[in-house]
């Protein structure tokens, strides 16, 4: 259960008037690593097994859908059992994480923790340099625009209670591949990632987009999978403009209607 009414008063134009409102349901999930805790994440509880798979590998401690043995999902106790395989070396004690930090919240999303292991991962994938190379990428404005829409009409809990945001990957050529709401944008990008991975599809040639601010969580979720062009119909925060440069992401902001805000590597952007 993800949704659900509640009885409300509204007031329009000096009028008060009894109504049902539709709300959005958070809970708190616990991802549990080869039987220890590792991470609590506040989130819209649907989409489970997808939020799994990408947060794990956003954060590093998997490469593939298959490095992850056996997933068990137990909805009534909000808990997320995760077996990897022998091969993985993973070790939660090797995470300098305390009990406020396993926390990721709908709002400021990972703590420093989780970006310092983020980043180690990207330093050993030599993941800058390879998205640095892919100079050559063209793709069209009208591509971007349409695939903002789709998403934008893609995404029903969004549209009926306004308490959502939505993520979604598509191809070079502007089709769908994956689509995720979530509270939590960042746990919007997280399920479309996962998404892909359970799919086994490659995050070769496609492009990240996003109703939520584009913050260095999001931003990093993107470098992680070497996705070169991230666009959201909001704003892009300094700390997000930063990595996206340094790590050659083209970020788009403010992608609406006909007009967008292209912050970073705005080359691979043509009319």
């Amino acid at each position: 259960m993800f949704k659900r009414k509640v009885n409300i008063i509204k007031f329009n134009k000096q009028k008060k008037e009894n109504l049902q409102d539709i709300v959005v349901i958070e809970n708190p999930i616990d991802i549990f690593i080869n039987s220890e805790p590792l991470v609590n994440i506040i989130c819209l509880p649907k989409d489970l097994k997808e939020l799994a798979f990408g947060f794990l590998y956003s954060v590093g401690i998997i490469n593939a859908a298959d490095e992850i043995k056996e997933i068990k999902i137990s909805e009534s106790e909000n808990k997320i059992f995760v077996e990897l395989q022998d091969t993985v070396e993973f070790n939660t004690e090797d995470i300098d994480i305390n009990p406020v930090s396993r926390v990721v919240d709908t709002t400021c999303g990972i703590s420093s923790p989780w970006r310092k292991l983020i980043r180690s991962r990207l330093d050993e994938a030599k993941i800058k340099e390879k998205l640095w190379s892919e100079d050559t990428i063209r793709i069209k404005s009208s591509i971007i625009f349409s695939a903002i829409k789709t998403m934008q009409l893609n995404t029903p809990l969004y549209r009926e209670t306004g308490g959502c945001h939505g993520a979604a990957i598509f191809d070079f050529q502007g089709n769908l591949l994956a689509l995720k709401e979530d509270i939590g944008r960042h746990n919007a990008i997280d399920k479309v990632i996962g998404e892909m991975l359970l799919k086994k599809h490659t995050f070769e040639n496609v492009f990240l987009t996003s109703t939520g601010r584009l913050t260095s969580d999001s931003v990093l979720k993107a470098i992680r999978a070497k996705i070169p062009i991230v666009a959201s119909f909001s704003a892009a925060i300094e700390s997000g403009i930063k990595l996206a440069f340094a790590y050659g992401i083209t970020l788009i902001g403010f992608a609406r209607g006909s007009r967008m805000n292209i912050y970073t590597h705005p080359e691979r952007i043509e009319n």
